[in-house]
């Protein structure tokens, strides 16, 4: 049984950060139901290629980036800009404990699916709206994305080598706030339905992506409000702790990162350069940042006498965290990440063989659970919409263009 079993989610998001939220509570156990557009459906099933191979072969019409946030779903295909969608939404709202949505600020008002209209109708009813900018303030209007976000909340600022090695401003390589705000988003609803236990009340929950960029700047944040220095860019450097880094070696590129002064005296044992390990100049983590230019030269000049390989397997011996740059392909091939169930097998309508990143969340009574792939769109609105419609009603909103089966799937 799921850590949320009993809990019904209504997911009315798209793309990355809502629909992550929604994948972290399916997996937990709550029946999430996620509405999308007849015939278009969430905007990231067109996010391709790469397509998922059939059992056949064939290149089917199911996107890698779609299916990196939808697991455990149910599809329901409804168009929500006709009244009597609007009707259907509100009635699956007042079944639901939790609605997930990241429309423009204010822009489900018109349909009466925002939380006013909603919550007068399931007053215990826990509503998240993830926007860029939040619902108030001078940019609550604007739409917002990841990669602007990226840049304004001053994350690209410092990602990227620095200016004066010819480096510029980089994004990190995969969209990190949308997650991080799909994560911060969950821990709030969580937290509204454990409030809920002891007011009987739900309650809104204003998410937004910049809000939650500038909340994980963390120590680099706090360097600059305690400094009122800001920080810049260092490529794999770290501001606060030396040695912690790359290095290249004698073939290719490995990870030191040396978290105390302990641990910088055995890597000075572990590579044959005792004599640094006394020098007054580097004893303590405060003189190395102090001295970092001269160190880094040091040891880089060092490191690139041998492979990685060699210098890996020495400075592990005595336990310094050290590590090889993996690629994606080696990361999940990696023997440890196989070790925890990392890469999940979970069958699909269209491939027997459908894998997915597994979840990190290790529950030892209520563990995560993948019961479902990654919906085609419209898999399950027969299903749902049944529960609230008799036969002919039903059907009458298929003829009516108002909700959509299960589409015919095809080579792209």
């Amino acid at each position: 049984m799921g850590a949320l079993k009993g809990i019904r989610v209504l997911d009315l998001s798209r793309v990355l950060a809502g629909p992550w939220c929604g994948q972290i509570l399916a997996d937990l156990g709550a029946e999430v139901i996620k509405i999308e557009r007849p015939q278009v459906g969430d905007d990231t099933r067109m996010w391709g290629p790469p397509w998922m191979k059939s059992n056949d072969g064939d290149l089917t019409r199911e996107s890698g980036y779609f299916q990196c946030a939808n697991r455990n779903k149910l599809s329901v295909a409804v168009d929500i800009t006709t009244a009597e969608g609007q009707q259907l939404i509100r009635e699956i709202a007042q079944d639901s404990d939790v609605i997930i949505e990241n429309f423009k600020a204010g822009s489900l008002k018109k349909y009466g699916l925002d939380y006013e209209s909603l919550s007068a109708l399931n007053p215990s009813l826990v509503y998240c709206s993830i926007t860029g900018f939040g619902q108030t303030g001078p940019r609550a209007a604007e739409p917002g994305y990841d990669f602007i976000i990226q840049g304004m909340s001053g994350l690209m600022s410092i990602t990227g080598e620095p200016e004066n090695e010819g480096g510029s401003s980089q994004k990190v390589g995969v969209a990190v706030v949308d997650i991080q705000t799909g994560l911060y988003a969950t821990v709030a609803i969580q937290a509204a339905l454990l409030a809920r236990q002891h007011t009987g009340r739900g309650q809104y929950i204003d998410m937004s992506l910049l809000d939650v960029q500038v909340a994980t700047l963390a120590n680099q944040g706090m360097n600059y409000l305690t400094s009122g220095k800001a920080p810049q860019r260092m490529g794999n450097k770290h501001p606060n702790i030396v040695p912690y880094q790359t290095f290249k070696a004698k073939d290719k590129e490995f990870i030191l990162a040396c978290g105390n002064d302990k641990q910088f005296k055995d890597l000075c044992h572990a590579i044959g350069l005792t004599e640094i390990a006394a020098d007054e100049r580097y004893s303590r983590n405060q003189d190395r940042v102090r001295n970092r230019e001269t160190l880094i030269q040091l040891l880089d000049d060092w490191f690139r006498t041998d492979t990685a390989e060699t210098w890996v397997n020495a400075i592990h011996a005595v336990k310094v965290p050290v590590g090889i740059i993996n690629s994606i392909e080696d990361a999940l091939n990696e023997p440890q990440v196989l070790h925890r169930n990392m890469v999940a097998n979970v069958p699909h309508v269209l491939n027997d063989e459908f894998t997915v990143i597994g979840s990190p969340i290790k529950l030892s009574d209520t563990p995560v659970e993948y019961k479902n792939a990654p919906p085609q769109l419209g898999e399950h609105t027969q299903q749902i919409v049944a529960r609230y419609r008799n036969e002919q009603e039903v059907q009458h909103l298929y003829d009516q263009g108002v909700i959509e089966r299960l589409a015919q799937n095809a080579e792209v």
